[in-house]
C-alpha cells in the first residue's frame, strides 16, 4: 500500500519534492502491475478476490440474493414481488402480482389498459418462450382518423379516443399465470397486494407528485381521470400523501374473482364500451372478447457463445439486437475497452439495424418478417466488414424505412426465482399516463399506441424517406415496438435478465448492457451505471448522455459523428446469476426504482 508521508504536509526541497513525485509514480505502477495478483490474495468473510461475489475493487457493487430476487422500476411493486416469493409463489406468479401493483403505483406506465411483452423461461420445461400481449387496432379505425386535413399526422389524435388500441395487459398476465404460474397460489392470492394498495392507498413518492403536478391541466380535461389522480376539487396529491384508487380496485376485485373474463366481457368491457360510444372511440365488444394473447418462438441469437432469447415481431427488439450482437461479434471489443473506438462500431452497428428495423418490421400476422435473414450471422459478417473504424458513414448512404413514434415512459422488471424460472417483462401505456383518459367507474388508464402504426405509409415525409408499408395501420393489426424484454442463457440456464423503458433507445439500451457484461466484463451494477450512447440511423446523429467523456466525443466527433449530449436513456432493471447468487441493479437513471434480493 502507497505510504501517506510521501503526501504530508511537511515542506520538501524541489528535490526532494521529485524524488517523492518519482518514486509514487513507480509504486502505483508496481500497484497496477500487480493488481490481479494483490485482490487474489486478499481474504475475508465476503470473498473479496477478483472472482468473488462482492468486489472491494468494483466502484457500483449489485444486490445479492440466493433464493430469488426481483427488480423494478418501483419499489413498492417490488416489495410485492419479494412477498409473492416468500408465500411460495414462482418467478412467474411474481411478476404477475408486480404487474398489477405497478398499475396502482407507477400509473405513467404501469396499467390494466395497455400492452406489452414477456419473455418467461420455465425451469421445469426447460425452455424459453414469449408471451405477446401487445394492443391490437380495433375495428372501425382507419389512417384517417390521425391525419389532419393536409395529410399530415395529426398531434391532437396522439391522446385523443381514436388513438386507444385493445388492451392486453389482463389477459397476458392471466395467461402467464395460468399456464405457468408456480401452482401453490390461487389468482385471488397473486392479485391481492394490488388490490390492498388501491383500496386501503399507498404513500405518494415525489416523483409521482411532481409528474401528476406537471400533467395537471391535461390530466384535469377528463373527468374521471381527474377524480383517480387528484384530491376533491382538483386539488394536488403531494409527496408524502396516502392515495386510494377506489374505482381501480374495484376492477381489480372483479378481474381477482372472474380472471380475465371480466376485463373482456364482464361489467369492466360494459363501461368501457359505453364510454367509446359516448367519446367516438373504436373498441366494441367483439374487440374485446377475442383478444388473444400470443405465445410466440423467442428470437434466438449466439453472442460469444452466450445464447440470446428475446421478443419476436410485432417486437422489433429481439431481432434488432441479435442482428446488431452478431455485427458486433466480428470486433475485439473486450481488448478495445470503453474506447472511441468500442462506441463507434457500435454506434455504426446501431445505423444498420435500425434501417433493417424500418424497413421489415411489423406485426408477422400481417407481413412475413425476413427474420432470418435479418439475424444470420455471414450477414452480419458482409455489414461489419464495410464499418470503417476510422470514419463514420452518412445515415442517408444506408437505405432504411420510417421509424414509428414512441413513447420513452415504458416500464421494464425482471424477476428469478431459486428454481431458475425467469421472466424479463416489459409493458406501457405508450405515452406517459396514456392518452390521459380513465375509463369511468374503473380506474383504469387507457393506452394511446394506435399512434405508432405508420399512418402515411407509402408517403413521402419530411425528410425525403417513406414511410414502411410494413407497419401501415390495419384492423386487428398491433403495432411495432421497441420493447426489448431479454432473457441471456448460459448452458441453457438464465444467465442475465434484462429490459428497460425508453422509446426507439430500448434496443440500444439492452445491446450495451449485454455488451457491458460480456464484453467489458462488468458486474451488474457496472453495466448499469456505464454511459450509454443510442443511434437510430435518422435522424443522423450520435446521442450521449449527460456526462459522457469529453475526450471520446471529442474522437467521435473527429471520426464524423455528429454528436449530442441528450437526456439520460432508458431505466434497465436487470438480474445477473453467477456462481449461484442473484446480483442485480436498479437502473439510478429514474427515481424510486428497487432490487431486492431474497436469502
Amino acid at each position: 500500500m502507497l505510504s501517506t508521508k510521501i503526501f504530508s504536509t511537511k515542506l520538501f526541497t524541489k528535490k526532494q519534492f521529485a524524488k517523492n513525485v518519482a518514486l509514487s509514480f513507480l509504486l502505483l505502477q508496481a500497484v497496477q502491475v500487480n493488481s490481479a495478483e494483490v485482490t487474489k490474495t486478499i481474504k475475508g468473510p465476503y470473498n473479496m478476490g477478483s472472482d468473488g461475489i462482492v468486489r472491494y475493487e468494483d466502484v457500483f457493487h449489485p444486490v445479492v440474493g440466493k433464493k430469488g430476487m426481483v427488480s423494478s422500476q418501483n419499489t413498492i411493486a417490488s416489495e410485492v414481488g419479494v412477498e409473492i416469493l416468500k408465500s411460495g409463489g414462482n418467478a412467474i406468479d411474481a411478476s404477475v402480482a408486480m404487474g398489477f401493483a405497478l398499475a396502482v403505483t407507477l400509473p405513467r406506465a404501469g396499467n390494466l389498459g395497455g400492452g406489452g411483452f414477456m419473455v418467461l423461461h420455465s425451469a421445469q420445461a426447460g425452455k424459453t418462450i414469449t408471451l405477446d400481449y401487445r394492443e391490437v387496432a380495433p375495428s372501425g379505425v382507419t389512417a384517417q382518423h390521425f391525419l389532419s386535413p393536409n395529410g399530415e399526422r395529426s398531434k391532437k389524435t396522439k391522446n385523443s379516443w381514436h388513438a386507444m388500441g385493445v388492451p392486453g395487459t389482463v389477459a397476458g398476465l392471466y395467461k402467464a399465470w395460468h399456464e405457468y404460474g408456480g401452482g401453490k397460489l390461487t389468482w385471488q392470492q397473486v392479485m391481492q397486494p394490488a388490490i390492498d394498495l388501491a383500496d386501503k392507498g399507498f404513500i405518494v413518492n415525489f416523483d409521482l407528485a411532481q409528474l401528476i403536478a406537471a400533467k395537471s391541466q391535461w390530466l384535469l380535461e377528463n373527468k374521471a381521470t381527474a377524480k383517480a389522480y387528484f384530491k376533491k376539487d382538483g386539488a394536488l396529491y403531494h409527496a408524502g400523501d396516502l392515495m386510494k384508487r377506489p374505482a381501480l380496485a374495484w376492477s381489480l376485485k372483479q378481474i381477482a374473482s372472474q380472471g380475465k373474463d371480466a376485463f373482456y366481457k364482464g361489467e369492466i368491457a360494459k363501461k368501457i364500451i359505453k364510454d367509446m360510444e359516448l367519446h367516438g372511440g373504436h373498441i366494441d365488444a367483439d374487440d374485446l372478447a377475442n383478444y388473444q394473447v400470443k405465445e410466440r418462438s423467442a428470437i434466438l441469437g449466439n453472442y460469444r457463445g452466450y445464447q440470446i432469447a428475446s421478443m419476436p415481431p410485432p417486437s422489433s427488439g429481439g431481432v434488432a439486437i441479435v442482428e446488431a450482437l452478431n455485427i458486433l461479434e466480428n470486433f475485439p471489443l473486450n481488448e478495445w475497452g470503453t474506447s472511441a473506438k468500442s462506441f463507434h462500431v457500435k454506434a455504426e452497428a446501431m445505423k444498420l439495424t435500425f434501417a433493417d428495423r424500418g424497413l421489415h418490421m411489423a406485426d408477422p400476422d400481417f407481413y412475413d418478417v425476413p427474420i432470418a435473414w435479418l439475424t444470420d450471422k455471414a450477414r452480419a459478417k458482409t455489414l461489419a466488414a464495410k464499418i470503417d473504424l476510422d470514419k463514420a458513414k452518412p445515415s442517408s448512404e444506408i437505405i432504411g424505412g420510417a421509424l414509428p413514434h414512441e413513447g420513452p415512459d415504458t416500464t421494464h422488471y425482471s424477476v428469478i426465482d431459486a428454481e431458475g424460472n425467469a421472466v424479463s417483462n416489459t409493458y406501457t401505456l405508450s405515452a406517459s399516463f396514456g392518452t390521459g383518459k380513465v375509463i369511468e367507474g374503473t380506474g383504469i388508464l387507457m393506452n394511446n399506441q394506435l399512434y405508432t402504426f405508420s399512418v402515411r405509409a407509402g408517403i413521402p415525409g419530411a425528410t425525403g424517406f417513406i414511410a414502411s408499408n410494413a407497419n401501415k395501420l390495419e384492423t386487428f393489426k398491433r403495432p411495432v415496438s421497441s420493447q426489448s424484454p431479454t432473457i441471456v442463457l448460459k448452458n441453457g440456464k438464465p444467465f442475465l435478465l434484462v429490459g428497460s423503458p425508453g422509446g426507439s433507445r430500448i434496443i440500444n439500451v439492452v445491446i450495451q448492457m449485454i455488451s457491458n457484461v460480456i464484453d467489458h466484463d462488468m458486474n451488474i451494477a457496472e453495466a448499469t451505471n456505464e454511459r450509454r450512447i443510442h443511434h437510430q440511423w435518422l435522424p443522423d446523429r450520435l446521442e450521449v448522455e449527460p456526462g459522457f467523456n469529453r475526450d471520446t466525443m471529442q474522437l467521435l466527433i473527429d471520426r464524423g459523428h455528429n454528436v449530442k449530449e441528450t437526456r439520460t436513456m432508458g431505466s434497465s432493471q436487470s438480474i445477473m446469476v453467477k456462481d449461484g447468487y442473484f446480483l442485480g441493479a436498479s437502473d439510478p437513471r429514474r427515481p424510486n426504482a428497487k432490487t431486492l434480493g431474497l436469502n
